[in-house]
């Protein structure tokens, strides 16, 4: 391990807070629920496969999770320092949390009405069930009873509350009981109130062996078990009731980043109290009693806004597995086979492919194998002196850090910048980082006040008697699994000023000293935003002299002030301006003498749409950027990110037409948002859907 001191650079500039706009903003929070209210959409149409339906359903509740961990906590912690407001039209933290209650309430409403209207009964047709008690055959009962003794029973630790026995500590988003009591247990104890925790090895859902069910696909909830079978915990006691219930905590981890001497050893000792931060939300069973909501709020120190009765599982997120557990097609999507590009075809030597010009690969189309291929060519190929990556999201059991630590097994220098910081991934990035260590590779921990969010990997190759320097810059993480199901751009490329500019970043990550200027990538914090103003700022300039003006921006989020309004003074020269935000966007679009040249649209469909790509037409030259970064304060101002622009005329063009033009013209899976925020599905007028992720499935995927 490399101990680094606090800083990184001689004088570093501290992180910086943007002028704020003074144009209105919408509400960070109230777009985020929108977003989920896009994905719920997704799970109420009917055109849509089933179980794929019910994929969506779950993934809202992993989102709210989230929400409510990050977003929610941050407002809750506002009220309780007395936050003012921190935009022009924005209300204050109190109103705020109110307006997300009552939207996240009804969300919620919607979901379990879909599945137990819908969802649920649809599966029932085509065999897959979801039986409760009443539902049981005796032959299931028992099966299950058993199943109870054997399998949960030894792990379970019922607490009856007492004096001696206080209200146990309860995990984040852990799957808890609150029971009813009648009668007195062996010391003449009776509180009338127990819990019990279910532990988080259990599995939330069990299906039915052959035998005993009665459908191919037939599954038991584990509360549904543990429900029926609990009075086996509280011998010579009746229960009255058993209600599960669930608590939601703030999870962001609090480290003062400039008293820490040791990241690593620092996030390690933080990690466990993730579980226990600030109750933010409680989720109960809709048949809990009104006494017992009331001392459960007490004891999380909560109040009814804080309350969630749902009619169902307590966590729908658990249900994600069900569609990996059926085996129907025809309730899935159609599997594809990724393609790959042309020059990939018939390519065995990649670094000899890679030398006759720059490889784009547009995921997940197209395969994320070349990526996986490029380093295992560069761990095995003796030529290989040196690799270096950046490592953000890669999963914890990774194919790529396997390479690297065979890399660095066989005598390579390998330099691995591994952000501990990636929220929720902490702990594999700590993993990954000991077994680096343990081979002698360079363990660098990025830059104490800024994460490490850039995609980058560079290969040094010893060729002809010099060195010679191959990269890839990508738009998402090195995660194969992800690759799958995230739209994303990345390029592999040996042009030297490129390559110059990757091996600059590198020394300023692991190193000290001012830095340099690039040639062609910009890098946050230093020149990423102020390059996206004078882009902006430039078009305005052509439309104000009458010439043609265009932006085209594709991202995750929109939030940063400055850009916003330098968007709405372009707007306001004549600069027509296309935004394809996914998620959260702050800007409001179509406002009259400020933002009608603006139009803002979100695409929803079958993979998350995760690639960044920024075009200026720039008075025909066509400048075009894929990036790590969203247009937010943090990406700009608290992350290393990295802006690439695409040089070769032809990857420029598939850019331009794969990442921007297909989803600007796509007509099915598409949102158009209004001035208010509110979204609009958009509907083919001429009644032939143009999907976008279909046609570039079509184009670019094997099969």
């Amino acid at each position: 391990m490399i101990k680094r001191p606090n800083t990184r650079q001689k004088n570093p500039p501290p992180p910086r807070r943007p002028r704020q706009a003074t144009q209105p903003l919408l509400s960070r929070e109230l777009s985020l629920i929108a977003f989920n209210q896009r994905v719920l959409a997704q799970a109420q149409d009917a055109h849509v496969p089933l179980l794929e339906r019910l994929r969506y359903l779950t993934i809202v509740s992993s989102n709210l999770d989230e929400f409510f961990e990050i977003r929610v906590a941050e407002l809750k912690e506002r009220i309780k320092l007395g936050g003012d407001v921190a935009h022009p039209g924005e209300v204050g933290p109190d109103a705020a949390f109110a307006e997300v209650s009552t939207r996240v309430q009804a969300l919620v409403a919607q979901q379990y009405g879909l599945l137990n209207q819908v969802i649920f009964p649809s599966l029932a047709e085509h065999g897959v069930r979801f039986l409760l008690e009443e539902a049981w055959t005796a032959a299931q009962r028992e099966w299950l009873h058993n199943y109870f003794l054997r399998e949960l029973m030894p792990l379970l630790t019922p607490i009856g509350l007492d004096p001696a026995h206080p209200f146990p500590r309860v995990l984040n988003k852990s799957l808890n009981f609150a029971l009813q009591l009648e009668g007195r247990d062996a010391f003449g104890r009776n509180s009338g109130i127990a819990i019990v925790q279910a532990p988080r090895l259990l599995p939330r859902v069990i299906q039915l062996p052959k035998g005993v069910a009665r459908g191919k696909y037939d599954f038991v909830l584990l509360s549904a078990v543990l429900q029926a079978f609990v009075d086996a915990l509280f011998q010579g006691m009746t229960v009255k009731g058993c209600y599960s219930f669930r608590v939601t905590r703030n999870s962001d981890l609090f480290l003062d980043e400039e008293e820490v001497k040791d990241m690593r050893a620092a996030i390690q000792g933080e990690l466990p109290q993730r579980h226990f931060g600030d109750t933010v939300r409680l989720e109960v069973a809709k048949t809990c009693p009104t006494d017992m909501v009331t001392f459960l709020l007490s004891q999380f120190g909560l109040d009814e806004r804080d309350l969630y009765r749902v009619d169902g599982p307590v966590n729908l997120a658990r249900l994600m597995m069900i569609p990996d557990l059926v085996d129907l097609p025809a309730l899935k999507f159609k599997p594809f086979v990724p393609g790959l590009p042309r020059a990939l075809e018939k390519s065995t030597d990649l670094f000899a492919t890679i030398r006759k010009g720059d490889v784009l690969l547009h995921h997940p189309f197209q395969s994320f194998h070349p990526v996986i291929e490029l380093l295992e060519q560069a761990a095995q190929d003796p030529d290989v002196v040196a690799i270096k990556q950046t490592v953000y999201r890669t999963g914890t059991d990774s194919v790529l850090m396997k390479y690297l630590i065979d890399a660095a097994q066989r005598g390579k220098e390998v330099t691995v910048v591994v952000e501990l910081m990636a929220r929720f991934d902490e702990e594999a990035n700590l993993n990954w980082a000991a077994k680096l260590e343990e081979v002698g590779a360079h363990v660098v921990y990025g830059v104490v006040g800024y994460k490490t969010h850039g995609k980058l990997l560079m290969v040094v190759r010893r060729e002809g008697g010099k060195l010679r320097r191959y990269a890839h810059l990508a738009t998402g993480n090195y995660h194969p699994r992800t690759a799958r199901l995230y739209t994303d751009f990345g390029l592999m490329t040996a042009n030297e000023r490129i390559c110059d500019d990757v091996s600059e970043i590198f020394k300023q990550l692991t190193g000290l000293g001012r830095a340099r200027k690039l040639n062609h990538i910009l890098l946050a914090p230093f020149t990423l935003h102020d390059h996206m103003l004078t882009s902006i700022r430039r078009e305005a300039r052509h439309a104000r002299l009458g010439r043609k003006a265009h932006i085209i921006a594709k991202m995750n989020s929109l939030l940063e002030p400055r850009i916003i309004e330098a968007l709405y003074v372009a707007s306001q020269a004549g600069v027509k301006i296309d935004l394809i935000v996914r998620g959260v966007c702050s800007l409001r679009p179509g406002i009259p003498g400020l933002s009608e040249n603006i139009r803002v649209r979100s695409i929803i469909g079958r993979f998350l749409e995760h690639s960044r790509i920024f075009y200026f037409l720039n008075d025909g030259a066509e400048d075009v950027w894929i990036s790590s970064a969203d247009w937010m304060e943090r990406n700009f101002f608290r992350r290393i990110e990295a802006g690439v622009p695409i040089l070769d005329p032809k990857l420029k063009i598939r850019v331009i037409k794969e990442g921007l033009k297909s989803y600007l013209a796509d007509n099915s899976q598409a949102w158009t948002m209004n001035a208010d925020g509110e979204y609009h599905h958009r509907q083919s007028r001429s009644g032939v859907p143009n999907t976008a992720q279909e046609q570039l499935l079509a184009l670019l995927a094997a099969v």
